[in-house]
């Protein structure tokens, strides 16, 4: 993650959750290039020749956070962090979406949906396992939920959730293990 001035997101952050709207136009430029690219490495991931570009992820990313209340901004990576869970968010919905238009056959959900190009299917699959891993191991989860749907990197997932690097290791290896057993079950 990029320097920022001074502090400069987490006090736009601050004005905004204190009720200025015009802080959270002047934070948006600021923190738009690293969901873009949050976006673009999620979206690498994704089979071709689906519709949805990081632009447009991101903006329904933007829309989303900004209708969003009540978040105790603690400062750009939880920012970050809360761009990738809404991301995460986004593209389950569409996913949703689209295997109700197509509820035709069966699709097989590889043990490693981690380094497996995206399927609605795989997606709604993990997000089901996500969301029974945060339950058993909530830390984990979301260094999954970070580098998976949001596309930090280990470095940028330690900053957002405050650990080291070697945790974030950890918590990334435990959470594979975990998620491909429960993918195999599924």
């Amino acid at each position: 993650m990029s320097d920022e001035p001074a502090g400069e997101v987490t006090v736009l952050l601050h004005r905004w959750r204190a009720g200025d709207p015009r802080a959270l136009n002047e934070l948006f430029p600021l923190v738009q290039e690293e969901l873009r690219k949050m976006a673009r490495q999620r979206l690498r991931r994704e089979p071709r020749g689906q519709s949805l570009q990081p632009t447009e992820l991101v903006h329904e990313a933007y829309l989303r956070i900004a209708g969003a209340g009540g978040i105790d901004w603690e400062g750009r990576a939880h920012f970050l962090a809360v761009g990738a869970s809404v991301m995460r968010r986004i593209l389950v919905d569409r996913a949703r979406r689209k295997k109700a238009r197509n509820a035709a056959g069966r699709i097989s959900i590889e043990a490693d949906a981690l380094a497996a190009p995206a399927r609605e299917v795989e997606i709604l699959a993990l997000d089901e396992a996500l969301r029974d891993l945060a339950i058993a191991a909530e830390r984990p989860a979301k260094v999954v939920e970070l580098r998976y749907f949001g596309g930090l990197t280990n470095a940028e997932t330690a900053q957002a959730l405050g650990v080291s690097e070697a945790t974030v290791k950890r918590d990334l290896a435990q959470a594979q293990t975990w998620l491909a057993r429960a993918l195999r079950g599924r």
